[in-house]
């Protein structure tokens, strides 16, 4: 492993190949016309494509993504540079002073035994940094604009659950769930796409609650959904002998529960 005058070095010398891209000098046309705006996008690109890389426990392919993930940390800083806000010094300087006053019972005198407890601390000094973040319907629009939908709902349902907006028994997260899908069946055959819409919003928001309680992790669950989905249709399409369209929908459901079971012998 590199020492840490090796990382220092490392990490100087991609600060510099960023700033000679960005340099009009010499530089690169396409990094120099980019935006904090225009790279948003990468961000989440790189963000997802670590995490993928980091499930397959791949290690080669996490390191590599890590490396493009702070890519686009080391651009955003540069851009921010160039247009005179802030630098990476700036950024590093804030994470860390950020880190020394969140955690108190490893800096500071304040005692902090489980994690309930550096929750708290954590929560309580994040209140004092920001009061306005406090305000509970502060904190739900800031999750539902800046996190992805499912994550979104499972953060405002948790926050709210914690200030007593809950049912008292899980059979009550169940009268809600067929609640909304009645709800949802009465909107599509009666009511406009908006309302639809709505209704089917309503039917997955209700399904996290249900994750929540039972302490399962709906994105997990929808991503593990996705890959058995992918997995079997390459196996139909290894045990077809023509494309796909040209089997009628009792040939492909054939396919599909052939599939199934390979897939459930291997595991076995």
């Amino acid at each position: 492993m590199a020492t840490h005058d090796e990382i220092l070095t490392s990490l100087t010398r991609l600060i510099e190949v960023v700033a000679q891209l960005r340099n009009p000098d010499g530089g690169c046309p396409w990094d120099l016309k980019q935006t904090q705006n225009s790279l948003t996008p990468y961000i989440l690109e790189e963000a997802y494509e670590t995490v993928d890389a980091i499930r397959s426990q791949d290690q080669t392919a996490i390191a590599d993504e890590l490396g493009d993930l702070l890519l686009q940390v080391v651009l955003q800083a540069q851009v921010a540079k160039d247009n005179g806000h802030f630098d990476l010094a700036q950024v590093t300087q804030n994470i860390t002073e950020k880190l020394i006053r969140r955690h108190p019972h490893v800096f500071g005198d304040v005692e902090a035994n489980t994690t309930e407890e550096i929750n708290a601390n954590w929560e309580a000094i994040k209140a004092l940094e920001n009061p306005q973040e406090a305000v509970l319907s502060t904190k739900l629009k800031k999750y539902a604009r800046s996190l992805p939908p499912l994550t979104a709902a499972m953060k405002i349902s948790k926050r709210a659950a914690a200030v007593g907006f809950e049912w008292e028994s899980m059979e009550g997260v169940w009268d809600k769930f067929h609640e909304e899908l009645g709800e949802l069946q009465t909107a599509i055959a009666q009511e406009s796409k908006e309302n639809q819409e709505g209704e089917l919003g309503d039917l997955i928001f209700s399904l996290i609650q249900i994750a929540r309680w039972q302490g399962l992790d709906p994105v997990a669950g929808l991503q593990g959904t996705n890959d058995r989905f992918i997995q079997r249709l390459q196996l139909m399409e290894q045990f077809a002998d023509r494309d796909l369209e040209q089997y009628s929908l009792i040939e492909l459901e054939a396919l599909w529960q052939k599939a199934k079971q390979h897939l459930k012998t291997q595991k076995s």
